[in-house]
């Protein structure tokens, strides 16, 4: 049930309320992302050939051939301008690497400190909230949306820390730079924390016996400090770009919230998620475990919101889906097992112990097998001399998989390694500054989506199939055609315009061939027969 007090009386402690478990905990976060050499997220490769493009288009022999760069604000900026900053130290990948390892840490960090603001301690129930670090959204590699919520959550605990400590002035001077800085890593962040201190403010003024209407204008008033990105946002939106729509998908919202943990084994993912969902109802049907009036005004608005919000949002897909595990995420944090005994405290703080530790375990192998497979796509790169012009080609098969390929944007470390131009960059007008100016191509083959194909019996809408694109792409648009995760008898049988220079080997899922200018013919494979769907998320 919810408690009365905003700041209920101190949680009971325990080997998990030390200062060194909760620094464990973090430093445990980082373990997945460690081994592969770049994070095998699945958009990041195509972010980090953007930020090459940002880095060196002035200085390139190549780069200004393909793309043009101009800088502007607005509120999807946050790892850019972290590389921007990094990359001149470090190199653009260790730059990368480094600001991507910081988003687990950082979440794992925010929810633990909203945990111990609210709670007086570390419940043992909040454990289970961090293996959220590396939900859905950050496999998929949204990293500047990852980003901006990692500081948002870190943020509201400085939040409430300020409120508790009566240092209402100094955090009002405080957050509106760390609020603006959070609307520049991602507007979505900014978004969430503008929420969850509005309803901590409500229950925190409701608490003080102010009635529900002067609660909510006290709680506006004190968000003040929160606001001004709304004048950057009326300014970065005041084009029309971007567009929003599929509102009420019902379905998906609730596959969205089934996919929370979902990463690699779709009944050990769901069996993940569902222990969470277990707890959250054990506490709301009062089952010896409490909710913190706070945090549970948190939750409650912030499912709202998911429910709300449409699936393309601003010209961002999967808007909902995003939010959905920190929703769940906050729930978690929020209850309190007030009633167990020691004995139960101690065995509910080992479950969720050990739900983390196998959550890191098994999130470390799925890492390390898909980096090894990009690694191995990768070779390929050796063959591609630097300034080329590369068609990229990955196959989707028909609807979406629960275990996505890491590879659909990995053409983007040809252009962060070798400066070649690449079909598969975003071009989204407000929410993206890479503009494509190669045009050889076609529409057909020049940015992304055109670097997915659809499998032989699927049916998607304006995509062709692998053998359309072989057959219609421009020859002399193109130096190789690199085709990644496709097994060798999908390659094409010895067509007469290109010649093989690589491939992956019966197991490899990968080929690299050189368009040989000047030799009209056709690559073929295998019939295709549209059939199906092929629904796959994109940027």
């Amino acid at each position: 049930m919810l408690r009365k007090a905003p700041f209920p009386q101190t949680a009971p402690s325990g080997w998990w309320t030390t200062r060194g478990f909760a620094i464990g905990l973090v430093l445990l976060s980082l373990v997945p992302l460690l081994l592969p050499t770049m994070p095998p997220l699945i958009d990041l490769p195509g972010h980090i050939g953007r930020y090459r493009v940002q880095l060196d288009l002035g200085t390139s022999d190549h780069l200004w051939h393909y793309f043009d760069f101009r800088w502007a604000v607005m509120g999807n900026l946050g790892v850019d301008l972290l590389v921007e900053a990094l990359a001149p130290l470090l190199g653009l990948e260790p730059a990368v690497k480094l600001v991507v390892l910081s988003i687990p840490a950082t979440t794992v960090f925010g929810l633990l400190l909203i945990a111990r603001e609210v709670h007086g301690r570390v419940p043992p129930t909040a454990i289970f909230a961090l293996p959220l670090a590396y939900c859905f959204p950050v496999q998929f590699g949204f990293v500047n949306f990852a980003l901006s919520m990692a500081w948002a959550l870190a943020a509201f605990g400085l939040w409430l820390r300020l409120a508790r400590l009566g240092r209402l002035r100094l955090r009002a001077m405080l957050f509106v730079p760390l609020g603006g800085a959070i609307w520049l890593a991602h507007g979505f962040g900014w978004g969430v924390l503008g929420l969850l201190a509005f309803s901590a403010e409500i229950v925190r003024a409701r608490a003080a016996g102010r009635k529900i209407v002067p609660a909510v204008f006290h709680a506006g008033i004190q968000c003040l400090p929160l606001a001004p990105p709304v004048l950057l946002m009326v300014v970065w939106r005041s084009d029309g770009s971007g567009g929003t729509g599929d509102w009420m998908n019902w379905q998906a919202k609730l596959l969205w919230l089934g996919s929370i943990l979902r990463e690699r084994w779709m009944a050990y993912d769901l069996i993940s998620a569902s222990i969470l969902f277990l707890l959250i109802i054990a506490a709301a049907a009062g089952y010896r475990i409490g909710i913190n009036m706070t945090l549970g005004v948190a939750s409650l608005i912030l499912f709202a919101a998911y429910w709300a919000l449409p699936r393309v949002l601003f010209g961002s897909a999967y808007a909902d889906m995003r939010l959905a595990p920190y929703v769940v995420a906050i729930a978690l944090v929020a209850l309190t097992p007030g009633e167990l005994k020691r004995r139960g405290l101690n065995l509910l703080a080992a479950a969720g112990t050990t739900f983390f530790l196998l959550r890191i375990l098994t999130g470390t192998i799925s890492a390390h097998d898909y980096g090894r497979d990009v690694d191995r796509q990768l070779e390929a790169l050796d063959h591609i001399p630097r300034g080329s012009r590369v068609l990229a080609l990955i196959e989707k098969t028909c609807g979406m998989p629960w275990a996505l390929s890491r590879m659909d944007h990995l053409g983007g470390y040809a252009l962060a390694r070798r400066e070649a131009f690449v079909n598969d960059q975003w071009e989204m007008p407000g929410a993206q500054l890479l503009r494509v100016i190669y045009r050889e191509g076609g529409r057909n083959f020049t940015s992304d989506p055109t670097e997915l194909v659809r499998a032989p019996g699927c049916r998607f809408r304006g995509r062709l199939s692998l053998d359309e694109a072989l057959n219609e792409f421009p020859r002399n648009a193109f130096d190789y055609v690199w085709m990644m995760d496709l097994p060798y008898w999908r390659w094409p049988d010895d067509p007469a315009d290109m010649v093989k220079v690589w491939d992956g080997g019966p197991t490899g899922n990968g080929a690299l061939y050189r368009v040989v200018p000047g030799k009209p013919g056709s690559a073929t494979t295998a019939s295709d027969t549209p059939n199906g769907s092929d629904p796959r998320p994109t940027q």
